[in-house]
């Protein structure tokens, strides 16, 4: 597949659009955007709604987007509040640690009537549980979530930003969620679960919000997926790693590359965790790369 060709498939990315300040310098990133920028470059047709600053930071955000070929025709200005930014530092064994800054300008996006129209028009509608820390976006999302699209939910536990009263509005609307591991203790936990096993903790959440499909990141241990009572996993792949940030998010858009085209679910998180682990080799969230690159790692 060449990184022209786009699928059938059409998915819209909601949420934080900003700028990772990092020691080396300034990034892009924020979940939605680092997703959609990987599920272009895997050729699935996918737009952002979001909002920025009128500002030199959102005017950046928008010359990528342009350049990425992300449809950001969306995408909100603010003419009071700034363009998102993260305060990032990196610890030893290449963790990431954040200060994100509040407010910003994704803190108030709005439920346009054009927006609604794309989302209903979308396949999948991917959002996240940070963009939701402000009450004027995540009423907005709640608009989306009324829409019929397949939901699904990237849960980003970000301190202090999390809250069971959040978490109790997006999830039960949600066909699908994602955490890590120490998300899904967290999670099960603030809902009065105290289970020890990943599979008691899974029947969990899937019997209190009724999401039958589950994704769990392990970092180098794989990932695992729950479809109903079923289980998948799939073992990690060990690589030198340069950062970890945005791995998860591009493991995500590459599942949900796979998921659109109802491929085998071993195979799916397969190639998820070979993105997440390509991306971690990397510098940054949204590297340059070509399709070919990715695929000569995943042989």
């Amino acid at each position: 597949m060449g990184l022209q060709t786009k699928s059938h498939a059409q998915v819209t990315c909601f949420g934080e659009v900003l700028w990772d300040i990092l020691p080396d310098g300034p990034q892009p990133g924020g979940a939605p955007l680092n997703v959609a920028y990987h599920l272009n470059k895997l050729g699935i047709n996918t737009g952002i709604i979001s909002r920025i600053g009128q500002d030199d930071n959102g005017r950046m955000l928008a010359q990528l987007m342009d350049k990425w070929k992300i449809n950001h025709e969306l995408l909100q200005v603010d003419d009071i509040h700034t363009t998102g930014e993260v305060l990032a530092s990196l610890s030893n064994g290449n963790e990431v640690s954040y200060r994100i800054v509040f407010p910003v300008a994704w803190d108030f996006i709005s439920a346009e009537h054009a927006a609604l129209e794309q989302v209903a028009a979308s396949d999948y509608f991917i959002y996240g549980s940070l963009a939701a820390r402000n009450e004027t976006t995540l009423r907005s999302l709640l608009h989306f979530l009324e829409l019929d699209v397949f939901r699904v939910l990237d849960i980003n536990l970000r301190y202090p930003y999390v809250k069971r009263a959040v978490l109790q509005e997006l999830m039960p609307r949600a066909d699908m969620i994602k955490l890590n591991e120490a998300e899904l203790d967290v999670v099960q936990t603030i809902f009065g679960g105290n289970y020890g096993t990943e599979r008691d903790k899974i029947d969990f959440i899937q019997d209190k919000f009724n999401i039958s499909e589950i994704l769990i990141t392990k970092g180098e241990s794989g990932a695992a997926y729950y479809k109903g009572s079923e289980r998948f996993y799939h073992y990690g792949t060990a690589v030198k790693v340069k950062d970890t940030i945005g791995s998860g998010d591009s493991f995500l858009a590459a599942f949900i590359a796979g998921h659109s085209k109802a491929a085998e679910p071993h195979e799916i998180l397969k190639k998820a965790i070979t993105m997440g682990a390509f991306i971690a080799t990397h510098k940054g969230a949204c590297p340059d790369y070509l399709l070919t690159d990715y695929l000569s790692f995943d042989a």
